[in-house]
């Protein structure tokens, strides 16, 4: 399996993990979640097309928590071993919902592009 994809394709390899940490300010953004509940939510929402490594996710963390874009707190779980949660911050918020305007404005022009007016190629 390619790090991320179930297909052969580098190039969407290499576009998707440019945005995870966009794609975990998402999830977060929904509502606090931990780790591997933030992995299997990423899978499960594409239908397992798109599986980002633990080694990737948790430097994604790391960085989120550095750039104080999420905090994390040691949940109270009475079986089990304790986990570690993370939570969205204003400013996550913020980077999030920009990032998602600068995504919508590139996605708009590539899709111009590639139709170049609607000539067959």
């Amino acid at each position: 399996m390619l790090e991320e994809l179930n297909v052969d394709d580098a190039f969407a390899a290499d576009m998707l993990r440019g945005h995870t940490e966009t794609i975990v300010l998402s999830v977060l953004s929904r509502g606090d979640s931990y780790g591997f509940e933030i992995f299997k939510t990423i899978r499960d929402a594409t239908g397992g097309a798109y599986e980002i490594k633990e080694a990737t996710l948790y430097a994604s963390y790391r960085r989120l928590l550095k750039d104080g874009l999420v905090e994390a707190y040691w949940g109270d779980e009475t079986q089990g071993g304790r986990r570690k949660y993370y939570r969205i911050t204003d400013a996550g918020r913020a980077v999030y919902h920009a990032n998602v305007r600068t995504w919508t404005v590139t996605r708009g022009i590539i899709d111009s592009l590639l139709d170049l007016g609607g000539r067959p190629s």
